[in-house]
């Protein structure tokens, strides 16, 4: 059966390689162990080569992420899910959109990138995964939940209370306006 394995090679370059690089991103917001999100992406890929046959082609990163969510919840872990902190610069770029100031061109110094890597590095990690996941992984909210096997709202709920953290830090900071400056 020649014919049907090389389907699956095309497929899977196809739908699962242009994800690589996401799946890994989002497998190092999840630990801060880098071996570990390796194994996370192999066992995802592993899982997904089979599987390709049957896999209609439509929205791979939500399949891909729910195949990751299976890996990580069978793989056993020690010690629970840890998150690295301070990443440099590239989670301060991600969350600036999100930061509540729509439409307004953002001119920052290195201030506003220590404050927000502060921010970011203070928050509980329940919270901080929701803003890596979302803001910097580019996640969806749903794919967010899914990953994490929670409900959207909690997904929701969290990214907002995290984001008012990073916005209060903010504000003290004086580097963006308070509640009544807007």
């Amino acid at each position: 059966m020649p014919h049907a394995h090389t389907e699956r090679d095309k497929k899977f370059a196809q739908c699962v390689l242009p994800e690589v690089e996401m799946l890994l991103r989002v497998a190092t917001t999840l630990t801060a162990r880098p071996g570990e999100a390796e194994q996370w992406v192999r066992d995802t890929l592993l899982r997904a080569y089979p599987m390709c046959d049957r896999f209609d082609g439509q929205q791979p990163r939500a399949w891909l992420l729910t195949l990751m969510h299976q890996a990580r919840t069978d793989r056993p872990r020690d010690g629970g899910t840890q998150l690295p902190d301070g990443r440099g610069g590239g989670p301060v770029r991600a969350l600036v959109g999100s930061l509540g100031r729509p439409g307004e061109s953002l001119v920052v110094g290195p201030a506003f990138h220590e404050v927000v890597d502060s921010a970011l590095a203070a928050l509980p990690v329940r919270y901080r995964q929701v803003v890596r996941l979302v803001d910097i992984d580019g996640l969806s909210y749903a794919e967010a939940a899914g990953l994490l096997g929670m409900r959207e709202a909690t997904v929701t709920s969290r990214l907002r209370r995290a984001r008012r953290r990073i916005r209060v830090r903010l504000a003290a900071a004086g580097l963006v306006p308070g509640r009544g400056e807007r």
